[in-house]
């Protein structure tokens, strides 16, 4: 089921607009601006899970990091 949507206007950087027309294919610029504002939205609640943890936890070291990009990228490969 659709979501119902708003017009709204915004103002942004030619540069800015122009690179995303360039790149919003059959779907077009909306949807294109859509899906970029939606992705901002999930990152700024990760940064918030991410701040609540380490205030919690303590920050996640480098080495931390990288165990756990290493152990994804294996995931990966055993599932593949």
């Amino acid at each position: 089921m659709t979501e119902p949507a708003g017009t709204y206007s915004i103002t942004m950087p030619c540069h800015v607009a122009e690179g995303a027309k360039a790149r919003s294919g059959p779907s077009g610029f909306s949807a294109y601006v859509v899906a970029a504002v939606a992705r901002q939205i999930e990152r700024d609640g990760l940064d918030e899970l991410i701040a609540v943890a380490e205030a919690e936890h303590g920050p996640v070291t480098d080495e931390e990091v990288l165990a756990l990009r290493e152990r994804l990228a294996r995931a990966r490969q055993e599932q593949g």
